[in-house]
């Protein structure tokens, strides 16, 4: 087998780490805004877009993509953890002085930053950097939920042997029976990410929201080694018993979104949970796996195939560059195995082909333009699907093309809740 390092870097690259985004309008390459490398990009992009909601600053955003060097993930990195201790202070002196807004928005600041620092520590100078930043970002959040109107509720939501960590969002003066939308991540976000793609959005228009931290995701990952898993209606099953025993939720009315791999993990969970009465998949996923292993050389496709897993390991070891293998163990880590060949294998079996007739409930899924994860699977899933449904595209000219439309949050809010609402009425 002859497999070499430009040949295996361009396909997984391109297809996994979002410079594969092929292009859905007229033009056939879209211009990056800052930085060449895919992975600077996207994650810059979206630090910028968080800004919507009060969620970081945009000039520091701006100024911070002059003083990172395209590829140089130790500059990213520090240049996210300098600012992210720097809202953090900025946060702390507020509470301090009684300034519960300002501290509010500047923990909002920090944790941005802080979570952008995330993607570049694997390849930066020290690795281990990676923990102790999720930890500073986790305290953050944890900080600023009793300075929200009303304050964000912790809560402990049972699962299996043991309990996974969410957070419940009340709307503003809300009193009577109202709906209620489950925010689910993808696979890597961050809890800031549910607030500021949904968690912000739904309150403002008298939803309440309930979000956590599910297998493979956050402290569930970090505290409780909890794995990714394809079947998640293992996990929202338990998510809808629990919301249940709260009087203030609609029962009629709840509804679901997922961003980002939540596009799968949503249409998987309804076709076996029927309690759910809307779903958004931003956007629709049918097949995790082609943004792994099918796009992969052919001769390690070959490898894979035939479960060669020591031939496969050794050339994923000595094939890939530095950058890559710092963003490919970023990704992997969620899954659990310490082999490149049992995270490919895994990988294949987030499918939904065989189950996706099987939803019921009324689905919106968006297709961004220039999506690179998965792009044309929310066209395919829309296709699969049976049930009431819309595809809602989201166009360069509208700015909030991109993968989960990240500089596009306003518009995005306003198509998805504008459904959401009539929906369930």
């Amino acid at each position: 087998m002859d497999t070499n390092r430009r040949q295996f870097g361009f396909g997984l690259t391109a297809a996994m780490f979002g410079g594969g985004a092929v292009a859905q309008e007229s033009h056939d390459v879209r211009r990056p805004y800052f930085f060449k490398d895919p992975t600077f990009e996207i994650i810059f992009v979206t630090s910028l877009g968080r800004a919507y909601q009060s969620g970081g600053n945009a000039g520091k955003v701006l100024y911070l993509t002059r003083q990172v060097e395209d590829g140089n993930f130790e500059s990213a990195f520090v240049a996210f953890k300098q600012a992210g201790d720097e809202a953090r202070a900025l946060a702390e002196d507020s509470a301090s002085h009684g300034h519960k807004e300002s501290a509010r928005q500047a923990y909002l600041w920090a944790q941005n930053y802080y979570d952008s620092a995330t993607y570049f520590a694997d390849g930066s100078k020290d690795p281990t950097r990676l923990l102790p930043t999720w930890e500073l970002l986790y305290d953050c959040w944890l900080k600023s939920l009793p300075l929200f109107n009303p304050p964000i509720e912790p809560v402990r939501i049972p699962h299996e042997n043991t309990e996974l960590r969410g957070f419940y969002m009340k709307a503003p003066g809300a009193s009577k029976k109202r709906p209620l939308l489950i925010l689910v991540n993808g696979s890597d976000g961050s809890l800031l990410d549910m607030w500021l793609w949904g968690g912000a959005g739904a309150l403002a228009r008298g939803y309440d929201c309930l979000t956590f931290d599910g297998p493979g995701q956050g402290y569930a990952l970090w505290k409780q080694q909890l794995y990714f898993r394809p079947d998640w209606e293992k996990v929202i099953s338990p998510v809808v018993d629990y919301v249940l025993t709260r009087p203030e939720v609609d029962p009629k009315r709840i509804a679901i979104q997922g961003i980002s791999q939540g596009g799968f993990w949503v249409p998987r969970a309804l076709a076996f949970e029927k309690r759910i009465a809307a779903a958004i998949a931003d956007p629709g996923v049918v097949d995790v796996s082609t943004s792994w292993a099918a796009q992969l050389p052919k001769p390690m496709q070959e490898l894979l195939k035939a479960g060669r897993k020591a031939e496969f390991d050794g050339y994923m070891a000595k094939s890939m560059t530095p950058a890559n293998q710092a963003t490919l163990n970023f990704r992997a880590r969620p899954f659990g195995f310490k082999s490149y060949y049992d995270t490919f294998k895994a990988a294949l079996d987030y499918n939904l082909r065989d189950v996706a007739a099987r939803i019921r409930c009324p689905i919106l899924i968006t297709e961004p333009a220039n999506e690179a994860y998965w792009p044309g699977q929310s066209r395919e899933l829309f296709d699969l699907l049976a049930s009431p449904k819309k595809l809602v595209h989201f166009s360069e000219s509208d700015g909030a093309d991109l993968h989960c439309e990240p500089n596009g949050t306003g518009l995005r809010d306003l198509r998805v809740f504008n459904w959401l609402d009539e929906t369930l009425d």
